[in-house]
């Protein structure tokens, strides 16, 4: 486990900075903030060495590229040691985006993105519930998507 290592209010800023535009270069930071470019590239690399920044991505607009609908599974296995081989081939889905090891109800709860309902009773029926380590299922379809930030630094 990374340690965990102490953001000052400088750190802080870069770092919220880049989260909200991951484009903003290191100039414009260092004028932003009253610094040198060389110490946002420090702090920057600081923050990558510590696993704070772990990478860049390019968010999509889901609707935009025709997923229509977005649900929530927790899914019962039929024992905890079926969760490795499960979760395996709940990786080989391309519609499963995210998938938790969960406590509660659920063994794993996963995060499905499909065209269409018909498209998702497709994937329940022939692909997920057709895994051979999953006892049940329960879908929880999102209506929308109200509130959708990271975490503040």
């Amino acid at each position: 486990m990374n340690e965990l290592i102490k953001l000052d209010d400088l750190d802080r800023q870069i770092l919220e900075t880049l989260m909200n535009d991951a484009r903003v270069t290191y100039a414009e930071l260092a004028k932003r903030f009253s610094v040198s470019p060389a110490t946002v590239h420090v702090r920057v690399e600081k923050m990558k060495s510590a696993g704070i920044i772990t990478g860049t991505e390019v968010l999509v607009d889901t609707k935009a590229l025709g997923y229509d609908v977005c649900c929530f599974i927790g899914i019962n296995l039929y024992a905890a040691r079926d969760y490795h081989s499960a979760l395996e081939k709940l990786e080989q889905l391309e519609e499963v985006v995210e998938a938790y090891y969960t406590t509660g109800a659920y063994n794993i709860f996963v995060k499905l993105m499909c065209r269409s309902i018909e498209e998702l009773q497709y994937v329940l029926i022939d692909k997920l519930q057709a895994i051979k380590e999953v006892q049940s299922t329960e879908t929880l379809i999102s209506l929308q998507n109200p509130i959708k930030r990271n975490v503040r630094p």
